[in-house]
């Protein structure tokens, strides 16, 4: 043992788990198409001392990726063992353990991926993400990244991406905040990795898109032309990613699924009932074998830049391969499915707006200096309020009252609670013996309905507020900072709402001009994680903490809105559910929040949309709940969804 991990501050862990810390250094981004190239794992004992070390440097057998993060060149990676030899051994360490990781989802994706791929069931049943878990806890950071975590925890950080340092660091880090959130009586957020959101590994084609225009569909005069959208369709006699990186090199747009945008589809397989080749019959998609493929390469036309400039191709020699006959064409009757009406604008009352799109240098700072600015000031900005006791009744127009003075309701005892609003039978509540403790300011509804006629501070509320983003009203836009593109919202209830009552499922749709998927592949949610592009990820982060991740620049052209939405399944609903807090983060920090508290019967609800406004993209606050449930909501947006 190292002497930095002997003299690590301990941390007295809660006993109903076996924790196992751990990191992983990659080879890119993606589970499917790339390798973990470093794994650094240390076994806790209870009171957060470290009793077992497994570290080792992995061979991909592929290009180790961004050598400059992490260091790992091939020359350093050639001798070191394959995942299959370590397989049993570390999947023996995992096993019965709770892995903890920073990101968890991301760590967990790669490891089950690598232990498919070494035909391995994956050890590892629950995890839990430090990530979330400071975000529970609502530190008072700009971000919640592992060196910024590190300082606020004052944790030496030696050698930042190696995989052994990091999870040397997210050892202390993980005790000192699970002792805090022991204090605060919060939960931990430990998800199951078990249940019906499991990372699947696939075999999928990386899509490389293509500098050209979509020129349409394929037809018999003009054949292939570059930019068309390309699908194919089970066995091919060229190894099937070769073929796809050569249609790519090529100047085409090989995809994994069949949409209205798709051109052709590839299938040697005459009787082919495969998804995409019915999916291709009922829309009127040419489906053309690789023998015919390989003829139409050889004489493509060179397709439009997307810049506006055509430029001439060189021809494609192909190998030869045996003749296949072409896959008829027999169009499915396609039942019509009901549609849910479209969302309306809502309505916002009339508040001064910034004339030029918005620029800030540092997203976390108050309204005063957000795209909010020009809002008139609120007496309680930059507060967060916990509210004890009362009904759901109470509860809805408290948090309403608190949102008009500009703070924010709290929907767990955190580190950022500055009052704590006490109703019929707070008292009585077991968080408050902890209020008293840590000094916090106990108000009455009086103190709240005083201050929306005065506009001022009680003086009793002695604690000063924090610097925090923004707070958007429900229905209110604002311009998303045109030089950012990546964004994480994230979405969170009450810690203690989690369970089988409570199954929450958060969703996103990327829809065309009409409002409609293109392709089954744009509804993102627990069991199709991520979209073609890559562009819209789902995470799992805690037991009450789920995250939509969007880079804004990797969505496809005739994408022009992705909406973010909830369902609550099995019995429960919204109203059951309560309050649902919602924040928009970029990589330096919160941009916006809100928090919606409409939720009575309703099963789904819209919570979020960012649009394109010519060239800028916008942000909405929504909370429009609907009684129908997921499958549904799912339809009303072009999603064709199985009748079981």
């Amino acid at each position: 043992m190292t002497s930095a991990l002997r003299q690590a501050e301990t941390h007295r862990l809660p006993s109903d788990h076996s924790w196992v810390v751990l990191d992983v250094e990659t080879s890119g981004m993606r589970a499917a198409s790339h390798r973990v190239l470093s794994i650094a794992a240390l076994v806790l004992r209870e009171d957060g001392s470290v009793e077992r070390e497994f570290s080792t440097l992995l061979n991909p057998g592929c290009d180790p990726g961004p050598v400059h993060i992490h260091g790992l060149t091939p020359e350093r990676l050639a001798g070191a063992p394959r995942f299959e030899d370590i397989a049993d051994e570390f999947g023996e360490l995992l096993s019965g353990r709770t892995m903890v990781a920073h990101n968890a989802s991301f760590d967990y994706g790669f490891l089950d991926a690598e232990f498919q791929r070494a035909s391995f069931t994956t050890p590892i049943e629950q995890r839990l993400c430090t990530l979330a878990l400071s975000r529970r806890l609502e530190l008072d950071v700009p971000n919640h990244r592992l060196g910024t975590l590190a300082e606020y925890w004052k944790v030496e950080q030696l050698n930042a991406h190696d995989a052994y340092d990091d999870a040397r660091v997210l050892v202390e880090i993980f005790g000192r905040s699970a002792s805090l959130a022991d204090s605060l009586q919060l939960p931990l957020p430990v998800v199951s990795c078990k249940d019906r959101r499991v990372t699947v590994y696939r075999d999928k084609i990386t899509r490389v898109p293509s500098s050209f225009t979509n020129p349409g569909r394929l037809d018999t005069v003009h054949g292939l032309v570059q930019g068309m959208k390309i699908v194919i369709s089970g066995p091919t006699s060229t190894p099937r990613i070769a073929l796809a990186a050569r249609l790519a090199e090529a100047g085409f747009d090989v995809m994994n699924t069949v949409s209205r945008q798709t051109s052709v589809v590839v299938c040697d397989n005459t009787a082919s009932l495969s998804g995409k080749v019915r999916k291709a019959g009922s829309d009127g998609i040419p489906v053309i074998s690789e023998q015919r493929l390989e003829e139409l390469l050889v004489r493509a036309l060179p397709g439009q830049l997307k810049t506006g400039e055509a430029i001439a191709i060189n021809p494609v020699v192909a190998p030869a391969v045996p003749a296949a006959p072409e896959v008829a064409l027999v169009p499915e009757a396609i039942e019509p499915v009901p549609e849910v009406a479209l969302i309306p604008e809502i309505v916002v009352p009339a508040q001064p707006r910034p004339a030029e799109p918005n620029s800030i240098a540092r997203p976390s700072m108050i309204a005063t200096a957000s795209p909010l600015a020009n809002r008139k000031a609120k007496a309680w900005q930059g507060r967060r309020v916990l509210i004890l006791g009362g009904n759901h009744l109470d509860g809805v127009i408290m948090r309403s009252r608190i949102l008009q003075l500009g703070a924010r309701p709290s929907l767990n005892f955190t580190t950022a609670v500055t009052e704590v609003l006490v109703l019929e039978g707070g008292e009585s509540d077991k968080r408050m013996a902890r209020v008293i403790e840590r000094g916090l300011p106990q108000i009455k509804e009086s103190d709240v309905n005083e201050s929306l006629v005065s506009g001022v501070v009680p003086a009793h509320m002695k604690l000063e507020s924090r610097l925090s983003a923004p707070i958007l009203m429900r229905g209110e836009v604002v311009d998303l900072p045109a030089a950012q593109s990546e964004w994480s919202i994230n979405v969170a209830w009450r810690a203690e709402n989690v369970g089988d009552e409570f199954e929450v499922d958060v969703v996103a749709f990327l829809l065309d001009s009409t409002n409609k998927v293109d392709s089954d592949q744009d509804f993102v949610f627990y069991n199709n994680t991520v979209d073609e592009d890559g562009a819209v990820e789902l995470a799992v982060d805690g037991s009450s903490e789920q995250s939509v991740r969007a880079d804004l620049s990797a969505l496809p052209d005739e994408c022009r809105r992705v909406v973010i939405g909830a369902a609550v399944d099995g019995e429960g609903t919204f109203g059951d559910l309560g309050a649902v807090s919602v924040s928009i983060d970029g990589p330096d920090g919160t941009f916006a929040t809100f928090v919606l508290d409409v939720g009575t019967v309703e099963k789904t609800m819209v919570l979020t949309e960012i649009y394109r406004r010519g060239d800028v993209w916008r942000l909405r606050a929504v909370g429009q709940g609907h009684n129908h449930d997921l499958g549904v909501m799912a339809v009303g947006y072009g999603v064709e969804v199985d009748e079981d």
